[in-house]
């Protein structure tokens, strides 16, 4: 009997052990998800004025980061965040800060513009259209020119040959643009399917061919493209994230063969959860819901427009109105 009562005790007291060094086994691999606290030098940075972080995309931003460091996706010292609640278009060509870069190593915090999804108006079908200062409308639908919130890593970096356009008088510049691929994962996970990236805001209009067979850029022919430069550092995208060519070179040059992290804010949950409470008349901070005050007093409310009900819509309008097709550039007048 004693013998029998003593091997109970020590079952009991094994699975007691077991339980314990299970407990602690937990904690210490929750402890080593989260990323390290945020340092004095960068806890200054954050608030909601100009060229400041809001707490909460801070947090989600390092978070990603360093979930992707420790799983050894990204080796870059730095990573990137953008709030898209924060007003964009400022007027009088004044442009707000929301896109931040941020290296911990090096104690370095650059809070920059960047453009958001301009969207789309399905004339009298469905109007998911956002205005420059403030988005209302984000989603994940191809084709609708709309920003996705969410985690992000930086994929590769395309460089194309866009065009010349006139600086002077008789004197041109090429303009050459770089692209970095975003690779998404749940709500962004379609990111290379509706090729959501990084580039520079700005585009040629009114394109045309001009004969210069010296140039490195022509093609066969001897024709190169030439248009007329238009920067958008204020206006808005087809769903990339968008940047005023002065910052453009220095983020490209961060992220170029170099992954890294970028997320951004907001996800649909925090779209639906802010959505629900303007409609009850709810102050946002008790329920810990954060939106730029001054773009939620414009937008009145967000919208998020997931894929599986937009695009059957997006099809079906596609349908009706297809595009012209869209052949080479005319030559240029005088050539």
């Amino acid at each position: 009997m004693r013998s029998t009562s003593a091997l109970v005790t020590m079952i009991k007291f094994v699975g007691r052990l077991m339980i314990v060094i299970a407990l602690v086994a937990s904690s210490r691999a929750f402890a080593i998800e989260q990323p390290p606290d945020i340092p004095a030098w960068l806890q200054a940075h954050i608030g909601e004025g100009d060229g400041q972080i809001a707490r909460v995309v801070l947090q989600r931003a390092r978070a990603l980061y360093f979930q992707k460091a420790r799983a050894g996706l990204v080796k870059n010292r730095c990573y990137f965040g953008m709030d898209a609640t924060r007003p964009h278009d400022l007027g009088d060509g004044k442009v707000g800060t929301r896109f931040y870069a941020i290296c911990e190593s090096d104690q370095v915090f650059h809070a920059i513009s960047a453009g958001h999804g301009g969207g789309r108006d399905l004339k009298g079908i469905a109007n998911f259209a956002n205005a420059k200062r403030c988005a209302k409308n984000f989603g994940n639908a191809l084709d609708s020119f709309l920003m996705t919130g969410g985690n992000y890593v930086t994929g590769e970096t395309k460089t194309s040959f866009k065009g010349y356009y006139r600086i002077a008088a008789n004197q041109d510049a090429a303009l050459v643009r770089s692209f970095v691929q975003f690779d998404g994962e749940g709500e962004t996970a379609n990111a290379r399917q509706r090729e959501i990236g990084g580039h520079a805001a700005a585009l040629l209009r009114h394109v045309c061919l001009r004969k210069d067979p010296h140039s490195t850029y022509a093609d066969q022919n001897g024709y190169v493209p030439f248009g007329e430069l238009e920067v958008y550092a204020n206006g808005r995208s087809d769903g990339c994230t968008s940047w005023a060519p002065s910052d453009a070179g220095r983020i490209v040059a961060i992220m170029k063969d170099n992954p890294t992290t970028l997320y951004i804010y907001p996800q649909a949950a925090d779209i639906d959860a802010v959505a629900q409470a303007v409609k009850a008349g709810r102050s946002l901070s008790p329920d810990g819901l954060y939106w730029n005050a001054f773009c939620l007093r414009e937008i009145g409310s967000p919208k998020f427009w997931p894929k599986e009900t937009l695009e059957p819509v997006l099809a079906q309008y596609n349908k009706g109105h297809p595009k012209p097709p869209q052949g080479p550039p005319s030559i240029c007048k005088g050539e």
